[in-house]
């Protein structure tokens, strides 16, 4: 979700420029079943535009119905909604609605947090029951301790703490590195960033391409595996070696060896992979069991898919079945909840 939140910074800071205000809805608590979990987020502008979802649709109506009082009054309000009778999903949201502005103290250190890939936690004040109470709101707290309030109108935490309280913690976004620069690397850049994953794509250093050539993706970069920066792939990182050459594939996989990604996809056959393995550890005989387990090739789960788009849907969920600590099967046969519950 962390994505969902630096989209929403992003765009409340655009519709700040247009001289527009903007309110966060936050799904902060809820009894039974619902399409998606506390700690969603939307966000709303004085013209009615929306970014972002806390449901399937029928919810956000409602949100942007009730929002209208909290951009008249600049109070954060709760609101509750029944999808007993109308979503089918069995359950009560518990939705916080507050103003949203933020001080260039807290843009500095948000963005920095991004940057160097730290977590950070936001914490929501509130009451399950609809009205304006006060203290209800919410704060962002990093990994220094200093905490910001969602409204630069609201002073501290300390008032709040009769209130209950949803926390979640942010991790870094998830990064996918692309390293290669053909037709099926495209496609593979386009559906993870359609997820949501930050995305950067390697190539060759002699390859004629440039950052357009791959859309979605955050940073392109051309080096050879020697040159390339290592130092910010942590364990929300993934890594496909998708160049083509299997030369080319094992120098960046030697590159690769100090790192620690969760996943690390090969393409190509069983044989392509024991080979690539074979050699590597020729080069790199000291190499942890922890980096061997994180290799996976071929890379991608058995949909039977053949075109280079499908192959992209094919590895995008073997990375999130496995971040998840999922099984993949199709929920028809999953008994119990579809979410894991927290």
């Amino acid at each position: 979700m962390t994505h969902e939140f630096i989209d929403i910074i992003n765009e409340s800071l655009l519709a700040k420029k247009r001289n527009l205000k903007s309110v966060l809805a936050s799904v902060v608590a809820l009894d039974g079943s619902s399409y998606r979990r506390p700690g969603v987020r939307m966000l709303i502008d004085e013209n009615g535009g929306m970014v972002g979802a806390v449901s399937g649709g029928c919810v956000e109506k409602e949100i942007l119905r009730q929002s209208a009082s909290v951009f008249k009054t600049g109070q954060a309000k709760m609101m509750t909604y029944d999808g007993r009778y109308r979503l089918g999903c069995e359950g009560v949201l518990y939705i916080l609605i507050e103003p949203i502005q933020f001080s260039d103290v807290f843009l500095d250190m948000f963005y920095k947090c991004i940057d160097e890939r730290y977590s950070f936690e936001i914490i929501s004040y509130l009451n399950k029951k609809e009205g304006v109470f006060d203290g209800i709101g919410s704060f962002v707290k990093f990994d220094n301790s200093a905490v910001f309030p969602i409204s630069e109108e609201k002073e501290n935490l300390s008032k709040s703490e009769s209130l209950s309280v949803f926390k979640q913690t942010m991790p870094p976004r998830f990064k996918l590195i692309i390293i290669g620069g053909e037709h099926d690397a495209v496609q593979l850049c386009k559906y993870a960033s359609l997820t949501g994953w930050e995305v950067s794509v390697i190539t060759g250093p002699l390859e004629p391409k440039s950052l357009q050539n791959f859309p979605g993706a955050k940073t392109f970069y051309a080096v050879s595996p020697e040159e390339m920066n290592v130092s910010k792939i942590d364990n929300q990182t993934a890594v496909v070696l998708m160049t083509h050459n299997f030369a080319t594939d094992l120098r960046y996989l030697v590159a690769l060896k100090e790192t620690n990604p969760v996943y690390i996809g090969l393409l190509g056959p069983s044989r392509r992979r024991e080979d690539l393995l074979n050699q590597f550890l020729e080069y790199t005989p000291e190499i942890s069991d922890i980096f061997l387990d994180a290799i996976h090739g071929p890379a991608g789960i058995n949909i039977g898919a053949e075109t280079p788009q499908e192959i992209a849907i094919s590895i995008v969920s073997e990375i999130l079945a496995l971040v998840r600590n999922q099984n993949p099967m199709s929920l028809s046969k999953k008994s119990g909840r579809i979410h894991a519950q927290e």
